[in-house]
């Protein structure tokens, strides 16, 4: 079967080209713009990709050679519902569908069973966490991440595994589409208000995912938020249980409750008791853009939700105490419109603030452009006294350079992406 992938580049579709390609699917794929990671896909066997997504493009391809399936990430028809390549496709009789059709077919096919992370924040980190037990106690697993891992590929299919571990995203309800043999949420607070519109509708969506998982862990106050009873197909957890921060040793609380919740969960699975699993996890080495260290004290790290961000925050703290100077890139203006009160006082106790625009993308083209300015007159009269707002300029690498040779440690938060905060640290200070 030919399955071509649009968005080919993406974190989410890229791993899963990559998978189809290591199950023996024939594969090729489309994107806007050439990056390193098309380049890495191009390494592994994926050589036919096209750059650009016009209709005589994928109209030549389609007449070279029939494609049988074209898949799609969600943000596709939102930021275009006119887009070429879909409108192609579903004119001339091809099928159509996001990743997550593709991808429970694939482990129907394969009789997998899959065992799902899900959650507002900390889900690919758990992620993470679980495809690392299963690797250094060298069990044969099958996998998709979205982000890159230095234990291995973001993306991977073995034949010899019986279980596909999958961060199930909740925007546009791509989670619903599975039924898992294990679920683990990481963690629960409202967002995506573009697609849930009210609280209600969010946690009704966790409600329904975990009534369509034959079984569940999560936090205690996870389910009390959901109003749900334990059973033995929900387990719940404490998050102040001491043996937490007593027994593991990985840098940050935030790191430490999800690894807590992947070990719990996964020892039945895995089959082995639990001080091995978390004596394992202890050795975890972190994943790309989750307090990842790009130079020496600069750290760039994805948190784009209030609860991530504290915990992100705390993590610096415990490194670097009181001498944590934030830079402060927002994913999404629609996102900063949801979270402005929380934004208000989220920064009140860092040493300095730098505001930098907003990262753009899926937006309500309705609302307001919250510039640095306009943020920082939203935030608290504490947060004022030390922030400023900023564009990406040499201004702005001086003083993020002034407070790395001071001894302080630059925390940024960045959506990544190409023209992100995240891409221009790396341009400027990368080791």
């Amino acid at each position: 079967m030919y399955i071509f992938f649009s968005g080919i580049g993406g974190a989410g579709i890229g791993p899963l080209a990559l998978i189809a390609k290591q199950a023996g699917f024939d594969v090729s794929g489309s994107d806007l713009v050439d990056s390193s990671y098309i380049e890495y896909l191009r390494s592994k066997g994926i050589s036919d990709i096209t750059i650009g997504q016009t209709t005589e493009q994928i109209a030549k391809i389609h007449a070279a050679k029939p494609i049988d399936w074209f898949v799609y990430s969600s943000a596709l028809p939102r930021t275009d519902p006119n887009h070429a390549e879909l409108e192609f496709c579903r004119q001339n009789g091809i099928k159509t569908s996001k990743r997550d059709e593709f991808l429970n077919q694939l482990i129907e096919d394969k009789s997998l069973k899959l065992i799902a992370i899900a959650g507002t924040h900390g889900k690919t980190t758990t992620t993470a966490m679980a495809v690392w037990l299963f690797k250094q106690l060298g069990l044969p697993v099958s996998y998709s991440v979205g982000a890159k891992l230095s234990f291995g590929e973001m993306g991977n299919f073995d034949t010899e595994s019986k279980y596909f571990i999958y961060e199930a995203d909740e925007y546009d309800h791509n989670f619903l589409a599975f039924r898992p043999y294990l679920s683990l949420i990481s963690g629960l607070d409202w967002d995506h208000p573009d697609i849930y519109p009210t609280l209600q509708e969010y946690n009704d969506a966790f409600k329904q995912f975990l009534g369509q998982s034959r079984q569940t862990f999560l936090w205690q106050e996870d389910k009390d938020k959901l109003g749900l009873e334990s059973s033995e197909a929900l387990k719940s957890l404490g998050q102040n249980d001491p043996q937490i921060d007593h027994e593991l040793k990985l840098v940050g609380h935030v790191n430490r409750l999800d690894a807590w919740l992947v070990a719990n969960a996964l020892q039945e699975v895995i089959g082995r008791p639990l001080p091995e699993l978390i004596q394992t996890l202890n050795s975890f080495p972190g994943l790309s853009r989750r307090f990842e260290q790009i130079a020496p004290n600069l750290y760039s790290d994805y948190a784009h939700t209030p609860p991530k961000i504290r915990g992100a925050l705390q993590l610096a703290n415990e490194v670097a105490g009181d001498n944590v100077v934030v830079v402060y890139e927002g994913l999404h203006n629609t996102r900063q419109h949801f979270i402005k009160d929380e934004l208000a006082t989220l920064f009140d106790k860092v040493k300095m603030l730098y505001i930098v625009p907003s990262y753009l993308a899926r937006e309500n083209k309705d609302l307001e452009l919250l510039t640095p300015t306009k943020l920082l007159n939203m935030l608290s009269n504490s947060t004022k006294a030390h922030a400023q707002p900023f564009e990406l300029t040499l201004e702005l690498k001086n003083a993020i350079k002034s407070h790395l040779d001071s001894g302080d440690l630059v925390l940024a938060f960045s959506a990544g992406g190409s023209g992100s905060l995240d891409e221009w640290l790396r341009k400027e200070f990368l080791l």
